[in-house]
This record gives structure tokens, sequence and C-alpha cells, in this order.
């Protein structure tokens, strides 16, 4: 695996051992939420090293397929390989890496069919966010969706695929967070994640970040103004959207119709 650089920070994030740590807490005033040694107070050593191998992941430095050797990653991150194994089990969990046996840890690669029946589902979880949030949905949080697609609109009008592909995942997770429903969070986060490498590349297209961008901002006006049926809809036509994309970014040879359907589609195919 060729040596990545680690998100700016990282390492300072691990620089207190314990025992500074304990000091450290006593003496100094209470530090924000988001300071780099509140996080090391607040997360286990494993977390952040999955945290970060998440990060690399979905942007991009760390490609699907590739090989992450425990080794490697533990000398890359400058901790022990311990985190570095619990932290692959995390990611395995979250469907972002596969552990074969006897073979190593390999970053996942879904198939295009995969993909398909990924915003199949996705498409009809997206419809029930939508319709449930537009009857339960408050000001604040009407504000706070709102402020997230301005980032996107930003990111877009720069054709910053990263940071609009960020913005985008922090859209979708926050709608179906705000449902309140624990188990429907856990599993729209797996399909997200598998799906993440396939956007990136149809994001990438000329012209596609505006439109997403346009159809995020109709959403939230459907659900600020209490349409159930019309942003459960929007939000299904949404995702379609996003899979034609998808399908629209793939190569000769990669698409659905130049292979031949599993033999239990073709089965349900007959009359």
């Amino acid at each position: 695996m060729p040596r990545k650089t680690p998100r700016p920070g990282f390492l300072h994030k691990l620089a207190l051992v314990p025992g500074e740590r304990s000091e450290a807490r006593s003496s100094a005033p209470e530090l924000a939420a988001d300071h780099p040694i509140a996080v090391v107070q607040a997360h286990s050593l494993s977390t952040l090293v999955q945290r970060e191998l998440e990060r690399m992941i979905l942007a991009g430095d760390l490609a699907a397929g590739q090989q992450l050797r425990e080794v490697e990653v533990a000398a890359m991150l400058g901790v022990s390989r311990g985190p570095v194994r619990e932290a692959f089990r995390a990611l395995e969990e979250s469907g972002l890496v596969r552990l074969e046996k006897n073979r190593g840890v390999y970053v996942r690669q879904i198939s295009v069919r995969e993909a398909d029946d990924i915003y199949e589902l996705r498409a009809v979880l997206d419809e029930y966010v939508g319709r449930k949030l537009a009857q339960a949905i408050t000001p604040l949080q009407i504000r706070e969706l709102r402020q997230i697609v301005s980032r996107m609109e930003a990111a877009a009008s720069s054709n910053d695929v990263g940071a609009y592909l960020t913005a985008n995942l922090d859209f979708h997770d926050r709608m179906v967070a705000l449902t309140g429903n624990d188990k429907l969070l856990l599993v729209y986060r797996r399909l997200v994640n598998e799906l993440h490498l396939f956007r990136r590349r149809a994001l990438e297209r000329g012209g596609t970040l505006s439109v997403s961008t346009r159809e995020h901002r109709d959403i939230v006006k459907l659900i600020a103004d209490g349409q159930a049926a019309a942003a459960g809809k929007a939000l299904h036509d949404h995702v379609a959207a996003s899979r034609e994309r998808m399908h629209a970014s793939l190569g000769p040879g990669e698409r659905l119709q130049d292979r031949p359907a599993p033999a239990s589609r073709r089965k349900r195919a007959l009359p």
C-alpha cells in the first residue's frame, strides 16, 4: 500500500499519553468539543484510527480494491497495530472494507449490479424520510438543512467535487438522523458508504453538481412547507436521478445491459 498522508492534525490528537491527559484535564479550562485534545479524551484510539481511514476511503485517498496492510497503516498513522486491527473490524461492519481470511483487508469494491440494487433500496428509504420529516421537522432543523445546502452550492460553484460530496453526505445523513430512527440510520449509513465511489465518478461529469444542488434545495422547501407526499416523491426521484447519473458515468462493458443477469434474476423473469 503506498504511503498516504493522514489528515493534518491527526497525530497531534494522539500526542498526549494517558497520564498527561489526566493532569491536563484537572488544571486546564474546559475545552470545546471539537478541540483535538477533547476528541482524544472522548474517543478511543481505535475510533480515531477508524475515522481517519474512513475519511481517506471516502476522499478517494485509498482506492476501491486497494489492500490495507496492518503494519503499513499503523506506521502511517503513528499508532500500534492493535487499534488498526479494531478499526478494520469496525470498517467492515460499516461496509467500507472487506476482510478475507488468510489474504488480508481490502477497500470495498462493489459491482454495478449491487450499486443498482442499493439505489433501489435507498429510493424507498429516502421517500420515507421525506414524508416523516415534512410532518415533524422544526424551523431550527430546516435552517440547519439549508445551511448544508449552502455549503453544497459553494462547492458546486467552484467545482470542488470533494467538498460537494462531503456536504452531500452530511445533508442526507442529517435528514435520516432527524427521523429519530437509530436502526434506519445504521442501515442507511452502510448503504451510503457502499455507494460512495460510484457517486463520486457520476458527480464528476460536467454539469451534474448544480443540478443535484437544485434538487436538494427543492427538497428542503417541500419539507419546510409540510408537503409530505411531495417531499417523499422528490427524494425518491432525486435518488432515481442519481442512479441514472451513475449509469451514465459507466463505460462500455460496465453497464448492466452489457452483462448477463444472474441466474436468480433470469428465473424470476420467466413467465
